[in-house]
């Protein structure tokens, strides 16, 4: 297992002093790390992955350091575009580190949305020319291989990282006074759906969450896209889903899917039927991933929307404002309601017992069912 600080340190000394990227969970510890000990000015927690590859672009070109780009492999695809047409070889030749953390390695359980992603992320690596080696324990002169390789080739060069290669690094996020969970939101927004209203939840614990508290009250998930992957395209999903049906679809997004490809809203909010209804739950943090925070409670979310054309945007803190916010939704026109919650989860917090492919095909026969 790898000392964490000193992995810093060691990057910091080959002049690999920029960070950029989007948390992930293997790389947790490692993430804790840069954000105390680089600060917002070293440390960029990006939208997206795509962003982090810029940012290290033009740092590189100004300073002749290198940037360091963290992620996990399903950011991967984030990428392509500004690695390939930006950084490769054949135009601007820009080295940087990229720090992969391996969801889904062969052999290694995890979730359904990260078996075929972490079986083609050596082969995407290749098919993307980009060289790379495993981090092992014996870092250094992995680290020094890199370093003359960006040096000599002017080209990217990758880490892929194994769950549990760092050793903890305790990060305390920054407390919110805010008197609801988001497990408690989601009861409240559950309360007044019907059988017939329809749910696409965000990745990760928001929808953990939901399936839990469909289970404990003894409801079916037909009703419910889970949307375990594909951070950042929850809303665009609820859209095509709103287009296909006459039922109220209840888009349950969360702050760093929000962020992570905003543009969407711009189109959103001039295409969206009626029947489309948004609900932004922003605790200002990716939260699934080891809460490194979002910029979610510096901006203003409700002016965005309002912006890309929803004609009124409620915000929520309370039960009783969630309430009347879900109210409001069902009044038509395009209307959105952020809740605020503060951080945190149950630590038996379980993972969803229906497949991907099964949810899918129960939410279509439901569909069918109600035509």
């Amino acid at each position: 297992m790898i000392q964490t600080e000193a992995f810093y340190e060691a990057l910091i000394a080959r002049k690999m002093d920029l960070f950029a990227g989007v948390p992930d969970s293997l790389l947790k510890n490692l993430c804790s790390c840069i954000t105390l000990r680089s600060g917002t000015e070293r440390n960029i927690i990006t939208a997206n992955e795509g962003n982090a590859i810029g940012i290290a672009c033009g740092y590189h070109v100004s300073s002749g350091h290198y940037g360091v780009v963290y992620m996990q492999n399903s950011g991967l695809g984030n990428t392509v575009n500004p690695l390939l047409s930006l950084a490769d070889r054949a135009i601007y030749k820009i080295p940087m580190l990229l720090i992969i953390g391996w969801r889904g390695e062969p052999g290694v359980k995890d979730e359904p949305q990260h078996v075929t992603q972490g079986r083609v992320t050596p082969a995407l690596l290749d098919a993307m020319e980009i060289k790379y080696e495993i981090l092992e324990d014996d870092f250094l002169p992995q680290l020094d291989r890199a370093a003359a390789y960006m040096a000599e080739e002017a080209q990217p060069f990758a880490l892929i990282v194994r769950k549990n290669t760092f050793d903890s690094f305790a990060f305390k996020a920054e407390k919110v006074e805010l008197p609801l969970s988001r497990e408690e939101a989601l009861d409240t927004i559950l309360q007044p759906l019907t059988d017939r209203d329809f749910i696409v939840s965000t990745t990760g614990k928001t929808s953990r969450e939901l399936f839990e508290l469909r289970e404990a009250k003894g409801q079916g998930h037909s009703n419910d896209f889970l949307t375990v992957g594909g951070m950042g395209h929850t809303s665009s999903i609820a859209l095509g889903m709103a287009i296909g049906s006459e039922q109220d679809i209840f888009c349950i997004d969360g702050d760093g899917s929000f962020l992570m490809h905003m543009g969407a809203f711009a189109v959103t909010g001039q295409t969206a039927p009626d029947n489309f209804k948004y609900i932004l739950i922003n605790n200002g943090a990716h939260e699934s991933v080891g809460g490194q925070p979002t910029v979610a409670f510096s901006i203003r979310p409700e002016e965005v929307l309002t912006a890309c054309g929803f004609e009124k945007v409620i915000t929520a803190r309370s039960r009783e404002e969630i309430l009347a916010g879900m109210e409001e939704l069902r009044r038509g026109g395009k209307r959105a309601l952020i809740v605020l919650t503060r951080q945190g989860s149950r630590d038996d917090l379980g993972r969803p017992t229906v497949s991907p492919s099964q949810n899918k095909t129960d939410m279509m026969e439901r569909f069918a069912a109600l035509r």
